[in-house]
């Protein structure tokens, strides 16, 4: 069974377990803490009131078959013994509980363990739980995988946000932090790793015993243990010993010098940024496979999901980069989430955001990527734009009144405008300043819980100034302010000028403060050159901006030059036509970059038709030398494909785009030979385009070598891409492509590329098949494929195939969102809501929204965001000038 379908389980259970010496003769006193999985802020509170200082002795039986034994030991001091504690442990099979010494008779409902009043002490207790439970295999607590390549069995654990529970007993909320002593018994080929180096590795029978340094005091989610045959890298050359990890079936794929080169320029450059030196000793840094999310940043031994960062071919420029910017991002949180660490899950996205703007700063000054601040505007801050313009947008901080919860506003919000804010905030109070109240707030709370008052606190303390209102206007009120130059000119000069910014909306009235530069443009010798740049700190509807009076009259006005400011910026009607018609004279990558968005900006408005957009995408791509914003514009390309096919439009136009897009993304292909990253950018793209008859051809005589081009050699990641493709599109032979690739890649992701491919084939049986599966909570198949599935069985072109469907998809969702929980419903939830693009849609989504206001918070978010962009896809087609036929 998988987890969602034992959590149904669980929940069916009428009546509490007793274990210990006996069952109680009397009812046990009703418990105050709800009966459920999840532990709620109020309870959580009320338990870190009584509880303190905190030690875990933890020994773990690890044998790579399904199930594990563990004996946690946790001794804390108790303020009092007025009511009874709960230590929680998810799901086990008990054995025995002994508190102060004595066995107990504890009651355990498969989610915590309550401890009588009678049984505790006011001052130090020793409560030893002896258990054992089933790994975990949708990737929380302690994950087991079976390689598919050679049986070797691999394990290791995802705690947050709060899910340290489901591997050991604990007080499993981050304001409880403790020290964890170590002791593992493992088969004697595999390498365990936690948060401390071993001490001693011991023969024990058939397996060894590995035992480790007491930890300093952590909370739960970030301590860690992993354990399997990894293949381990080592380099001790810098300041702290760093090693590496991976399955030893792919470890082919692994670049150690890449990890290694750029975690030393990391570690060195955040122990000078942050003046404390690095805590945890060690630096171990390990791939997993089937991982839920990116990385996690548990305290010296982060995990980093295999799919993000493991290639079978040479990394492009762009997967350095990545790799670069998560190592830092992961490393910030070494003292920023770890050192000193939130004291509840509302403070989750500072963590995040802090973390999100430290890294990308570390990629650009520590690494190559010097244009790390360009990825950052062009990736996860349009991204925050786009989640801060939905309907279901929210504050940066938001309560959270159960650990169920926590992961509900876990969005581009949270990572990239909470990262954008700081940004701006540093802009506004100095550099200098900023670093100085970062390094006061990490001195002050180190090994503590902190709120966002104690951090705002330090920067204010630093600054000289009461940042309360900035707090309340950035952190606490939601939605996207949009910025407009508004001037007049007289004689070929400005005569006035100022800054406009508006709401978003009645409901969302806020007006901010931010410091941004407002830079003129004027088109000269076919170039567009910078005439004047002028930082400005604006506030309210209007604000001045005499310093350009007198420049001379501009042919473009960006009044968010050099991205300081987190806005969207409109621009007047000269700048836009000049946008739109002079981009190839635009020598700043990062302003054409901005004017690029500027341009989808206008798509996505309704204001600019989507052809029109294509159109002049058709004549600049091919130019761009901008390896990074070229990322970008085909990123918006593939997009405009997606709505075109999303639309059904079947006609003359479409059959013509497509075809347009096909031939320029192959040009660049054929026209890149010698530049092996362009080259597969431009691959990748004509990957996400390719339909046509003749380009599925080209596809498959690339794929048995019939066809070929100069330079571009397909790699085993680019043929699942490729098969996936014909599969997608039915192309002739396309099932016996995945059965024959599946017998000659047998890897974990050939088998989830062999999924992805099967899943998207255009056949309603097959749909039927899939949709089963996906569905059915007790499939045997690992939850890493059912989500491959889940995002790849309905492609946008498959409307028609969707809609046999989709009625009862979205009948049944308040179920399945009962049923399956949080994990399940975070994949499912963003993938398989129907919407198809046309009127009768948007109805039934819209029906869908008024009636089922009871939805689990993220599922209800989700099918309002589908339901807005369902209605964004069809004003967009609406939008369109192209013939109809």
């Amino acid at each position: 069974m998988n987890f969602p379908a034992r959590r149904v389980m669980a929940l069916a259970i009428a009546s509490a377990f007793v274990f210990g010496a006996a069952a109680s003769a009397s009812a046990a006193p009703a418990a105050t803490r709800a009966e459920n999985a999840y532990l709620s802020q109020e309870d959580a509170a009320a338990r870190s009131a009584r509880v303190s200082n905190v030690d875990y002795v933890l020994d773990f039986t690890l044998t790579g078959k399904e199930s594990f034994a563990g004996t946690t030991t946790a001794t804390f001091d108790l303020k009092d013994t007025g009511s009874a504690l709960t230590l929680d442990l998810d799901k086990a099979t008990v054995k025995s509980v002994t508190v102060n010494g004595k066995p107990v008779q504890a009651r355990y409902n498969n989610w915590f363990i309550t401890i009588e009043p009678q049984d505790l002490v006011q001052g130090r207790n020793t409560v030893t739980v002896a258990y054992e439970r089933l790994h975990s295999t949708n990737g929380e607590g302690l994950h087991r995988m079976v390689d598919p390549v050679d049986g070797r069995v691999y394990t290791y654990s995802h705690f947050e946000p709060a899910a340290a529970h489901q591997m050991f007993a604990v007080f499993d909320q981050p304001d409880l932090k403790a020290t964890y002593s170590v002791t593992v018994t493992a088969p004697s080929d595999w390498t365990v790793v936690t948060t401390t180096r071993e001490t001693a590795v011991a023969d024990a029978g058939a397996g060894k015993r590995w035992t480790f340094k007491t930890t300093k005091k952590l909370s739960p989610y970030n301590f860690s243990l992993h354990a399997g045959p990894y293949k381990v890298w080592e380099d001790n050359s810098a300041r702290y010993p760093m090693r590496l990890f991976a399955r030893q079936s792919v470890a082919s794929q692994v670049t150690p010098q890449d990890w290694f080169r750029y975690t030393k320029a990391g570690l060195d450059f955040f122990d000078e940024y942050f003046g404390i030196p690095y805590q945890f000793e060690k630096y171990d840094q390990l791939l997993v496979p089937d991982f839920l999310y990116g990385a996690m940043e548990n305290a010296g031994a982060i995990t980093f999901a295999e799919a993000g960062f493991m290639y079978k071919a040479a990394m492009t420029a762009e997967q350095k980069q990545r790799l670069a910017a998560v190592i830092m991002h992961e490393m910030a949180h070494q003292w920023f989430g770890d050192l000193v660490t939130m004291k509840w899950w509302n403070g989750l996205w500072l963590n995040e955001s802090f973390a999100s703007f430290m890294g990308t700063l570390a990629t650009a000054e520590a690494t190559e990527f010097k244009d790390a601040w360009q990825a950052f505007y062009q990736g996860g801050k349009q991204a925050a734009y786009v989640q801060d313009q939905k309907v279901t947008t929210h504050p940066i901080e938001v309560p959270v009144p159960s650990s169920a919860n926590a992961f509900d506003n876990i969005d581009a919000i949270t990572y990239s405008k909470g990262a954008s804010t700081l940004k701006q905030l540093r802009h506004l109070l100095g550099e200098e300043t900023f670093r100085k109240g970062v390094h006061n707030y990490l001195v002050k709370y180190q090994w503590r819980n902190a709120t966002l008052q104690d951090f705002i606190g330090s920067l204010g303390e630093a600054a000289g100034r009461d940042l309360s209102g900035w707090t309340r206007e950035w952190l606490y009120q939601p939605g996207v302010n949009t910025i407009e130059a508004s001037y007049a000119c007289t004689g070929g000069k400005i005569a006035s000028f100022a800054l406009g910014q508006s709401a978003p909306s009645k409901e969302l009235p806020t007006l901010r403060e931010q410091r941004v530069q407002v830079a003129t443009f004027k088109l000269d010798g076919g170039k567009l050159s910078l005439v004047k740049n002028e930082p400005v700190t604006y506030k309210g509807a209007r604000t001045a901006v005499p310093a350009l009076n007198g420049a001379a009259c501009p042919d473009l006005v960006y009044p968010n030059y050099q991205d300081w400011g987190f806005a969207k910026v409109q621009l007047d009607k000269r700048s836009f036509e000049t946008a739109r018609s002079s981009l190839a004279k635009v020598d700043d990558p990062l302003l054409r970059a901005m004017l690029w968005q500027s341009l989808w900006d206008g798509v996505r408005d309704a204001r600019l038709p989507l052809n029109e957009f294509i159109k002049v995408a058709l004549n600049n791509a091919p130019q761009e030398q901008d390896y990074t914003l070229l990322g970008d514009m085909v990123g918006k390309i593939v997009q405009s494909k997606h709505y075109l096919d999303a639309m059904n439009l079947n006609n003359a136009y479409a059959k013509q785009t497509t075809k347009a897009l096909e031939d320029m993304a192959w040009n660049g292909v054929v026209a890149h030979k010698g530049n092996d990253n362009f080259q597969r950018r431009w691959f990748s793209t004509y990957l996400g385009v390719a339909s046509s008859d003749e380009a599925l051809a080209r596809l498959a005589g690339l794929l048995d070598g019939k066809t070929a081009a100069e330079g571009l050699q397909i790699n085993q990641d680019q043929r699942w891409a490729i098969i996936g493709r014909l599969n997608r599109y039915n192309y002739q032979g396309a099932g016996a492509l995945v059965e024959a690739e599946q017998a000659r890649d047998k890897s974990d992701t050939g088998q989830g590329a062999a999924v992805a491919a099967a899943a998207s084939r255009p056949d309603a049986r097959s749909k039927a098949e899939w949709l089963a599966t996906i569905e059915d909570l007790k499939t045997k198949l690992p939850f890493s494929r059912v989500r491959t599935a889940m995002h790849t069985i309905y492609p946008a072109e498959q409307g028609k195939l969707s809609e046999q469907t989709a009625a009862k998809r979205l009948a049944s969702l308040p179920a399945l969102d009962k049923a399956a929980g949080p994990v399940f419903m975070r994949s499912y939830a963003t993938s398989m809501i129907p919407a198809s693009c046309t009127p009768e849609s948007v109805q039934r989504l819209q029906r869908a929204a008024n009636q089922m206001k009871d939805l689990s918070a993220f599922t209800r978010r989700s099918l309002l965001d589908t339901l807005q962009e369902d209605q964004r896809c069809v004003a967009i087609k609406k939008a369109m000038t192209a013939p109809k036929s």
